[in-house]
């Protein structure tokens, strides 16, 4: 929704919620400066009144989309006026039990490091407000412990942002297999957070597929682009399970490599076997499945696949497609 849109349903409800008694729409033109600046003043005079009915009844449908309960009242005289009566308009009491506003606390407490912090903050002394008990230990029995999501890529803020608002974007990226980066032109889901990296789930534009893209290479600025979505967003997005597949935590085989003494400790982590070979290198059994050659690749000279076959020549051909860039 654009901010001028945003900002005209806002003080129009606050028009309708305000008032004692039902406004015509003359005098709701009068009030809401959108309408004056757009329409001029509602005497007639401007020759702009079909415009501005058809505004104001969008305006009207809208809101009563977003949940406010519009009344439409006919006076003496046989004109409409309307209100919105704060007694109809108004939310059930929060009834929280303990386990419920711990839950909510600790929520708030996740995101002290990210962009939302202030907003965190703020809804939670709403609640505490509305009747959230202030003695709620949001840790329960382990108040040493303190979740954090950690938020440091310039990217994640314009792209929470264009998430929200289903705007493309346009920014460029840098897969782990390449020298430089590259264009790229997404339509943004979701954004999730998985072991500690941050990934962008969209519809990659130039290639016509779903992709995954990893925050921290992205690289220069994300940019917002005009438009609409060219590919239904999925009720579900898969964030998680796709960057599993992708980085080989899906397996179904066993590779062996070799790997270079003190390097690699994420596949160290990995292996179920590990053997001293001397001079310098260890051999290791780890999970074979999808996207582990570009894993590998990550590691440099510090690997050398051993078997299968058909993971060696996939790991040989991303370093010489590196070496070519």
């Amino acid at each position: 929704m654009a901010i001028a849109k945003a900002e005209r349903l806002m003080n129009l409800a606050l028009c309708l919620l305000g008032t004692r008694r039902p406004l015509s729409k003359r005098e709701l033109r009068d009030s809401i400066e959108a309408y004056v600046e757009a329409f001029g003043p509602g005497n007639g005079a401007g020759g702009n009144d079909d415009s501005f009915n058809r505004m104001f009844e969008r305006d009207k449908d809208d809101l009563r989309e977003l949940g406010l309960v519009i009344e439409t009242v006919e006076s003496l005289d046989g004109e409409v006026g309307y209100l919105a009566r704060r007694d109809s308009n108004r939310l059930p009491p929060i009834t929280l039990d303990a386990e419920e506003a711990a839950a909510l606390g600790l929520a708030a407490k996740v995101w002290q490091q990210a962009r939302l912090a202030g907003a965190a903050s703020g809804a939670l002394q709403k609640l505490r407000a509305a009747g959230l008990p202030e003695d709620v230990d949001p840790y329960g029995a382990h108040g040493a412990l303190e979740p954090r999501i950690p938020v440091h890529e310039a990217a994640f803020e314009p792209l929470m942002l264009a998430c929200r608002d289903r705007r493309p974007v346009v920014f460029d990226y840098r897969k782990a297999t390449a020298a430089h980066p590259e264009q790229r032109h997404v339509e943004p889901w979701a954004l999730e957070c998985w072991r500690g990296h941050w990934y962008l789930a969209g519809w990659d534009r130039d290639r016509g597929a779903e992709r995954v893209f990893r925050l921290s290479r992205i690289t220069g600025k994300v940019r917002s682009r005009g438009g609409r979505y060219t590919a239904d967003v999925p009720d579900v997005v898969t964030v998680r399970e796709t960057v599993a597949s992708w980085a080989g935590e899906i397996t179904d085989r066993s590779a062996r490599i070799r790997l270079r003494s003190a390097a690699g400790y994420p596949l160290r982590a990995k292996a179920t076997s590990v053997r001293e070979l001397g001079d310098g290198w260890d051999e290791l059994e780890i999970p074979y499945g999808h996207g582990l050659d570009a894993w590998l690749v990550e590691f440099g000279p510090d690997v050398v696949v051993l078997e299968p076959a058909e993971l060696r020549a996939d790991v040989v051909d991303r370093l010489r497609a590196v070496a070519k860039g």
